[in-house]
């Protein structure tokens, strides 16, 4: 095994189920690294270095080449110019509107202290608004943009494979950007069919997409960003509308010999017994306890041979915990998941952990990571 692999190496490696020189260490900390620099919380020696560097310092990999880079997101999503588009943004508060034959589609935006916007506010919530939505969907496309992956894969370099994650599931979008949860879960007791006729226009309107992925031959990781957790939905909703739409697109990425992740957060337990089966090369985030509700253990028992995605809890960076306390769990997660995986923190290093003690565990993470042979 070559001993001088880059992380873009490794990364590509790890998934490939082929071996590595050491634990590869990935964490998702950009949201973290923008919040601390916008606030005047870094510390002078990297106040001013860019996230590329930072990570460079700490011998770090990186995953997403659209995520707080800066870098454009290689999923574009077009509206047809017969839908017209209202928006009214004030310092704080924001609407936008989209004209429909069935009525407006109102969404609500609020700027938060945290100093980025936020929707607040949900456009559907009658069959009516369903209506509207399908019109709208079939007046929206999506494409990929191999221009946005190239100029992500330079921005990356050789910190790790580039990674962009497609648009959500259809009961997810509904779930998480168009919908209240309880409106939806209202919707499909009353009217289940209007919500149905949805989900298919919403999966129609991602066509185009997964077919110009497929047929650019850049993309070899793609991540479903579908924040799950088991308060979105039943086992049996999960069963009939989630399932069928993972195994429907990441059977055609992995077809194309495209490897694929999903994103699961908060509480899962109940997902547990789907793990091993779902249509996915591996798991990113899967939160386990103290922040989520599964152990390590468990966790370990029921994803088969899938790569796993960071591993290490958030909250394992704010000062509740102590330093002995996340090198522990690190090592815990290592002895049971490596070398099927990427460490990281799930999901990511929380903003508010002060940048001091939250650089310095970074780095004793990524030194012990690097050990020769692995420490495991």
């Amino acid at each position: 095994m070559p001993t001088d692999l880059t992380f873009r190496e490794m990364n590509l490696r790890i998934f490939r189920r082929e071996p590595v020189p050491h634990v590869f260490f990935q964490p998702r900390l950009a949201p973290w690294y923008d919040w601390q620099g916008r606030f005047g919380s870094l510390p002078d020696e990297y106040a001013d270095v860019g996230l590329t560097a930072f990570y460079d310092r700490l011998k770090m990999s990186m995953r997403y080449l659209h995520y707080y880079t800066g870098v454009s997101d290689p999923v574009v999503r077009a509206v047809s110019p017969e839908v017209k588009v209202h928006e009214c943004f004030t310092d704080t508060e924001g609407t936008r509107a989209y004209e429909t034959p069935w009525g407006d589609l109102v969404e609500h935006h609020r700027f938060t202290v945290d100093a980025t916007w936020r929707q607040v506010g949900f456009p559907v919530r009658s069959c009516d608004d369903l209506r509207a939505l399908r019109w709208l969907f079939e007046r929206i496309s999506y494409s990929f943009s191999a221009e946005h992956f190239e100029q992500g894969s330079q921005f990356l370099g050789d910190r790790g494979e580039p990674q962009f994650w497609v648009p959500k599931s259809p009961y997810q979008a509904l779930a998480q950007q168009w919908m209240k949860l309880e409106d939806l879960v209202y919707a499909l007791a009353d009217f289940p069919a209007e919500v149905e006729a949805t989900m298919a226009v919403i999966d129609e309107s991602y066509d185009q997409l997964y077919e110009q992925i497929i047929g650019s031959g850049q993309v070899k990781i793609i991540n479903f960003g579908e924040n799950i957790h088991d308060q979105l939905f039943s086992p049996r909703y999960f069963e009939r509308y989630l399932v069928p739409f993972f195994e429907k697109r990441s059977g055609q990425l992995r077809e194309a010999g495209i490897f694929t992740h999903v994103h699961i957060d908060g509480y899962f337990r109940s997902l547990l017994p789907y793990l091993d089966h779902l249509p996915f090369d591996g798991y990113e985030a899967l939160t386990p306890l103290p922040q989520g509700d599964v152990s390590l253990e468990d966790l370990r028992e029921h994803i088969g041979d899938k790569v796993l995605l960071d591993g290490i809890p958030a909250v394992m960076f704010l000062p509740t915990y102590s330093r002995e306390d996340l090198m522990e769990t690190v090592e815990r997660v290592v002895a049971l998941f490596h070398p099927r995986l990427v460490l990281g923190v799930s999901d990511e290093v929380p903003q508010a952990a002060p940048a001091p003690e939250a650089i310095e565990r970074l780095r004793m993470i990524s030194d012990w990571c690097r050990l020769d042979p692995p420490a495991v």
